[in-house]
């Protein structure tokens, strides 16, 4: 099953490259759902997952803006138009599935993305995809780690707190 997600990954890579290549020329007879029904098929006897796939194509299609929106931030000195086409979509479909699925680890996700990265980025791709995913990363797990609050009666442990008991 993961060999089988991992090429479920490229083709989805695949048709955002190819989506993303044909609007940018001009070409309005794009049909996303077309595109990616034909990548599949050519896949089809090494495939389970099919559903995967296009779950991760359309609904990164569909959240591109916001993707986009999150990850400009994390990368401030790289425009998000200026990023390289395939780190930027690598980052996308990595940043989706960080966002949208439960049922996949998050340092599966980065380990993922760093091996597509790899394979279809420039030499430094990986690491550049590797420390913008992993900042969102640890962004997440504070925002989840920062929920509980801690007792009013712990005494506090900071040297500080030592110091203004001292003439």
């Amino acid at each position: 099953m993961a060999s089988n997600r991992h090429l479920g990954r490229i083709i989805a890579l695949q048709t955002l490259y190819e989506q993303e290549m044909r609007q940018d020329a001009g070409d309005t007879d794009f049909n996303i759902e077309e595109v990616l029904d034909r990548n599949i098929e050519r896949y089809r006897e090494m495939l389970d997952d099919v559903d995967f796939i296009k779950q991760l194509t359309l609904g990164v299609t569909k959240q591109s803006a916001e993707l986009d929106a999150r990850l400009q931030p994390v990368a401030p000195e790289w425009p998000i138009d200026q990023i390289a086409r395939m780190d930027r979509l690598v980052l996308r479909i990595g940043l989706y599935e960080l966002e949208n699925e439960a049922d996949v680890p998050p340092k599966v996700v980065i380990n993922e993305s760093v091996e597509l990265a790899k394979a279809f980025g420039g030499d430094n791709s990986s690491k550049f995809i590797n420390g913008v995913l992993g900042t969102l990363l640890r962004q997440k797990e504070g925002d989840t780690a920062s929920k509980p609050k801690p007792k009013a009666s712990a005494k506090p442990k900071t040297k500080s707190a030592k110091k203004t008991t001292k003439k």
